[in-house]
């Protein structure tokens, strides 16, 4: 009976020894693997002289594997209608994203570059935007935060 029991204690280490070994030969796979999903944060961003109202905007940022997707509304107008959304991709190396996205309504544009880094659930994000308004350059940094839900929270995988 006890020959059995060390037998199946073995068995189990051995199982453990070699899951701990696959675990520790795709680090950067398995953390990829647990940012798998929507982001939602702010960005808030330094007033430019026609943009009347709503500094700080939402972000949604979808991450799948080591490639990030994002959108966020755009607002110029006093009555806070939304004029567009910027949308762009990017890239996450470890713990580091970057971000390039865009956005244009007739003769108007922005170019937005960000570039942040991840610490646990979520990741701080800064940049600049380089505008075209009626003709004329501005530029203007944003700063700001997106965080996946809790574990809890997120989506059940299928197996």
């Amino acid at each position: 009976m006890k020959a059995g029991m060390v037998l199946t204690l073995g068995a189990a280490a051995i199982v453990l020894v070699a899951g701990a070994s696959q675990a520790s030969a795709q680090p950067k796979d398995r953390a990829a693997s647990v940012r798998d999903t929507v982001y939602r944060g702010t960005l808030v961003c330094t007033k430019l002289p026609f943009i009347f109202s709503q500094l700080r905007s939402a972000i949604e940022a979808k991450i799948s594997g080591n490639s990030i997707t994002y959108r966020r509304p755009v607002v110029i107008a006093a009555s806070s209608a939304v004029d567009g959304y910027e949308e762009g991709s990017g890239n996450i190396d470890g713990d580091k994203v970057s971000l390039k996205g865009s956005w244009k309504s007739g003769a108007n544009s922005y170019e937005a570059t960000y570039t942040g880094t991840f610490v646990r659930r979520s990741a701080t994000l800064s940049g600049v935007q380089v505008w075209s308004y009626q003709g004329k350059p501005y530029t203007r940094t944003c700063s700001g935060v997106i965080k996946r839900p809790l574990a809890a929270f997120l989506p059940k995988k299928k197996t």
